[in-house]
């Protein structure tokens, strides 16, 4: 019982998380690119940061915990533990993102300092994209992982 509860809180953090990057770096970002000046972009990505980053520091927690668990439950399973390794350097680059470019890309826009704020949106998107793949490759490994790892 309690393992089914735990995957799925596990699949439903990864699915607002991953998808919640996915949808910001393939739709929302360029659809702000061609519509938006820098002023209201970048205004923009601080008010959607505000509200999507509460959910993503839930949404860690969530994983972390019932991953940990789940490698309890099986330790020999070497997908999981890649999962682990995986979801580990996720979390570090939001760590990176949130305390490092957010903090300066709220500064910026505060200041209404434009040129800065899009150097740091600009660092955000990099490390987004990267996190992104590196989510997809994660539920590879966890969907199709027992079958080749």
């Amino acid at each position: 019982m309690f393992m089914s509860i735990a995957l799925a809180l596990h699949v439903l953090a990864v699915v607002v998380w991953v998808g919640g990057m996915f949808f910001a770096h393939q739709a929302l970002r360029p659809a702000a690119v061609d519509t938006l000046e820098p002023p209201l972009r970048l205004t923009l990505w601080v008010a959607t940061f505000k509200r999507f980053f509460p959910w993503v520091w839930l949404c860690v927690i969530v994983i972390l915990v019932t991953g940990l668990w789940m490698m309890t439950q099986f330790p020999k399973a070497i997908y999981i533990h890649s999962m682990m390794g995986l979801g580990i350097i996720m979390m570090l680059l939001f760590m990176h993102v949130f305390f490092a470019p957010y903090n300066k890309l709220k500064k910026a826009v505060a200041s209404e300092s434009w040129p800065e704020g899009g150097k740091a949106l600009g660092q955000i998107r990099m490390f987004v994209g990267i996190n992104t793949v590196i989510g997809i490759v994660t539920i590879i490994v966890a969907t199709a992982g027992r079958y080749f790892i």
